[in-house]
């Protein structure tokens, strides 16, 4: 499965980039000649052309990415505008199957993971994420509106990294996510 043999790559700002096969394929191919068309890269790896461009975007694009899970609008667009004037590529998903998507596209560096989502709930995405070895060094951070301490303990288990409970300040919330990456920085 693609993804599962990941290298980490040093970007300018010295954090690591997780990549994929492809993505390794892609950057030894431009090394090699940097005028290949997103044609010819597509033909050889059996890729869409779109892809292709989409996972030369991302490689270009070294901020740190956060994808924030969220299904309530209200929460996620200010939350996005908020760390996107932080300077982070922010991503979203509206659902538990969409988050497991993008956590396997776009491999970003923090997960915001809501726990009451549609479809698959937060304590069954962050399990899955952790149980998957391409995806269990990715840190999250689960945030509710429920405030109880079992909720808590749940997550901290099953691998959550910290836990906010809604509706929570902004300015904290920002210092936790940078207080993350510290932690987890390779």
């Amino acid at each position: 499965k693609n993804g599962e043999n990941e290298k980490g790559r040093e970007t300018a700002g010295g954090k690591k980039m997780r990549l994929d096969d492809n993505d390794k394929k892609i950057v030894e191919m431009l090394q090699k000649d940097d005028t290949l068309s997103y044609g010819v890269i597509a033909e050889r790896l059996g890729i869409t052309e779109r892809e292709v461009v989409e996972r030369i975007r991302r490689l270009s694009d070294t901020r740190t990415k956060i994808l924030i899970v969220d299904d309530e609008l209200d929460t996620l667009l200010p939350l996005k505008r908020a760390l996107e004037m932080e300077d982070f590529n922010v991503i979203e998903a509206q659902d538990g199957v969409e988050a497991l998507e993008k956590v396997r596209a776009e491999i970003p560096d923090l997960v915001l993971l809501d726990l009451m989502l549609p479809k698959i709930n937060g304590f069954e995405v962050c399990q899955q994420l952790k149980q998957d070895e391409a995806t269990s060094a990715i840190p999250i951070i689960m945030l509710t509106a429920k405030g109880e301490t079992s909720d808590k303990v749940e997550g901290i288990e099953i691998g959550a990294d910290d836990y906010v409970t809604k509706p929570f300040d902004l300015a904290e919330l920002k210092a936790r996510i940078k207080a993350v990456l510290r932690r987890t920085a390779p």
